[in-house]
Formats: structure tokens, C-alpha cells, sequence
């Protein structure tokens, strides 16, 4: 384990070094659940964030409406199981996200987006169910410049078995490869299984952890139930049995390569450099968003 993780594990088996269970609140319409960053785990492989939003139903009085806010540092990961999300960002870029497709955004340096309900979808009924990853850049990554890209749902490729349903979003699992480029070793997996199927997580990443999403599944004789990250013990091939239908996200990769601080939306290595984009941020130093340049989300106090 890196001298400059956070993690102490107390190994439940020879396969799990932890479970993890999220801090829930709630937001707006939403109940967020967070797991990462958490006092057990402050980061897995490259990510520092990991919230799982809804499911939530959206009404016409009730929408998603993130205003515009800023990020250095990091990358953000959005990715669906249920409805929509307009994404836009001070880069100009514009794009609905759906179930199957993956936004990757490159913040470097530093870039403003914000999320909302679609147009399409505001004087009607919806669901939203999803979760939404950071992950940290490497250090020589930190200041590069913003980016944005989206992938759709033909490019994200799959892998099936029996009983078992996959989307690799981002890496390499099971000879499937995703097209989605990463600044660092980095992998996010949807994963749909049957009852009474099973599945092996090969040793692959350094770093791996399920979140489960839905269902209960088995680990070396250990039973875990919904809405928890299960961190898995390093170099060991894992076999994972759905004792009822189940949905995880395997995630993991490259551990970090230096303590990260985090303020808000803000993850750097160098707290001075966090100073300084809470003083650019008061003070409107940031690029606005071509379309939604009239709200501003305040530094929390």
C-alpha cells in the first residue's frame, strides 16, 4: 500500500480488505450516497469521488438543475443507469448523456460545466439513477488544459457470460477494451448478473472495489448487500457469486501517485493552488458557459 494512502484495511477475507458503506444525503429531489472519499478509503486506483444519485423520479417542479461550478485537477465521470443529463461547459461543449454512453471531462487547469434536466424531459415525469466519479489526474496532468469528450453508447463495448450482462466503460477486462482515453491505468465496469451466476474479477488493476448498486452478492463466503463499495484485496483473482439479481460497478486502477487535498470541487496535490481557484472563483477569474452564463454556485461556507 502507497505511504500516502489513507486506507487501513482489515481484511474480511483472503479476497476483501474492506466494505464501505456510504454517507447519505440528500440534495434537492436526490438522495446522494457517497463512499468515496470516506474515512475507511479516501481514494481507489485514480478515483477520490464516487456518488451514486438516485433513483429519483423528476416532476416538472422538481428537476435536476446544478448551476454552473467550477473544477481543478481532476477528471469528471458521469455515467448512467436511468434518464438524462444536459451537459455544458465554459469549453462551449453541449451534449445529453443517456444510459450506455460516458462523459469524460479534463478539468486541468480548470473549466466550468453544469448539469440539468433536458429540456425534453422538464414538463414531464422522469427517473434519474446514476452515479458520478473524479478522478484525480496524475501530477504532470494537473494543470493541462480542459477538455471534453463524449462517447456513445456504440463505442462503449460489452461482454457477456452466462448470466452475467457487461459494459466496460473505461479500461480492459475479460480481452474487452474500452475506447475511452484515460490519463492514467483506469477502469470503470457496469456489471449485470442473474441469480445464482457467477463471475471472476481477474487481478488485473492494483487497485479494485465493487460498488453495489442493486442485489446481494457472495465473496468468499462473505454476504454483501446493496449500496456499499467492496474494496478487494491486491493480486487476487476474485469470484463473485449473485445470490439474487445483481448490479455492481467495478472500479479501480493505478493508485494514486501523491496525496491529493480536496475542497469542494477542487482535488490538487498543492493546497496553495486550491487558495488560489477559491479566490478566482469568488472573484469571476473563471470562463463562463456559452448558454448558462446567468447563475453562479457560491463557494460553500
Amino acid at each position: 500500500m502507497p505511504a500516502f494512502s489513507d486506507r487501513n484495511p482489515a481484511s474480511l477475507s483472503g479476497a476483501v480488505d474492506l466494505s464501505v458503506i456510504p454517507k447519505l444525503s440528500t440534495i434537492g429531489a436526490f438522495e446522494v450516497r457517497r463512499t468515496l472519499p470516506s474515512s475507511k478509503c479516501r481514494s481507489l486506483g485514480p478515483f477520490v469521488f464516487l456518488d451514486q444519485f438516485g433513483p429519483a423520479l423528476l416532476t416538472p417542479d422538481k428537476l435536476l438543475d446544478v448551476p454552473p461550478h467550477p473544477h481543478i485537477g481532476l477528471a469528471t465521470v458521469t455515467w448512467l443507469f436511468e434518464g438524462e443529463i444536459m451537459h455544458r461547459d465554459s469549453l462551449g461543449s453541449a451534449e445529453i448523456i443517456r444510459p450506455g454512453e460516458l462523459n469524460w471531462m479534463t478539468a486541468g487547469c480548470g473549466i466550468v460545466h453544469s448539469e440539468r434536466t433536458p429540456e425534453h424531459l422538464r414538463n414531464v415525469e422522469s427517473t434519474l439513477f446514476g452515479v458520478q466519479c473524479w478522478v484525480a489526474l496524475p501530477i504532470e496532468k494537473q494543470e493541462s488544459e480542459p477538455g471534453f469528450t463524449h462517447y456513445s453508447a456504440v463505442e462503449i463495448p460489452r461482454y457477456r457470460a452466462e448470466g452475467v450482462q457487461s459494459i466496460v466503460a473505461i479500461g480492459s477486462v475479460w480481452g474487452v477494451t474500452s475506447p475511452v482515453e484515460t490519463t492514467s491505468e483506469t477502469i470503470l465496469v457496469q456489471v449485470d448478473m442473474e441469480a445464482d451466476s457467477q463471475i471472476d474479477i481477474p487481478r488485473g488493476s492494483r487497485e479494485r472495489g465493487l460498488y453495489l448498486v442493486s442485489g446481494r452478492i457472495s465473496i468468499a463466503g462473505n454476504s454483501f448487500d446493496k449500496e456499499q463499495l467492496i474494496v478487494l484485496h491486491e493480486g487476487v483473482e476474485v469470484s463473485v457469486s449473485a445470490t439474487e439479481a445483481a448490479r455492481f460497478m467495478l472500479l479501480g486502477g493505478t493508485p494514486l501517485d501523491g496525496r491529493r487535498h480536496m475542497y469542494w470541487n477542487f482535488v490538487h496535490t498543492e493546497k496553495e493552488r486550491i487558495e488560489k481557484a477559491k479566490d478566482d472563483w469568488r472573484r469571476h477569474r473563471f470562463a463562463t458557459i456559452p448558454g448558462d452564463e446567468d447563475e453562479f454556485t457560491p463557494l460553500p461556507d
